[in-house]
């Protein structure tokens, strides 16, 4: 089994940045892949970015070139860095992490951008 614990959600101006921190209770070496999802209200869960464990990525379209994965294998831990945020981007994230073959999520930490 894997834990998921996310940390560095919050309120954040139109255009500001935050980085998520999702930390996995074992290591992320022996996890297929790891990723970040997002859910605003009314709305399906939705793919924001993933990276597996041979450091492939990928981004949902809508944030390109704005939100960066990465990942600290002496730590466990996986980051989603989000620069210039949109209002459009408030949602509570989600990380996620695939190992053998099961999906593990954490619980979740809101995001709320908005002047």
């Amino acid at each position: 089994q894997v834990q998921l614990v996310e940390s560095g959600g919050g309120l954040v101006q139109p255009g500001g940045s935050l980085r998520l921190s999702c930390a996995a209770s074992r290591s992320i070496y022996s996890i297929n892949a790891m990723g970040w999802y997002r859910q605003a209200p009314g709305k399906e869960r939705e793919l924001v970015a993933v990276m597996t464990s041979g450091d492939n990525t990928n981004y949902a379209e809508s944030v390109k070139g704005r939100f960066t994965i990465s990942r600290d294998n002496a730590r466990n831990t996986v980051y989603l860095r989000m620069n210039s945020l949109k209002p459009e981007d408030t949602a509570v994230y989600y990380c996620n992490a695939v190992y053998l073959d099961r999906p593990y999520w954490g619980q979740g930490t809101q995001v709320t951008v908005s002047s």
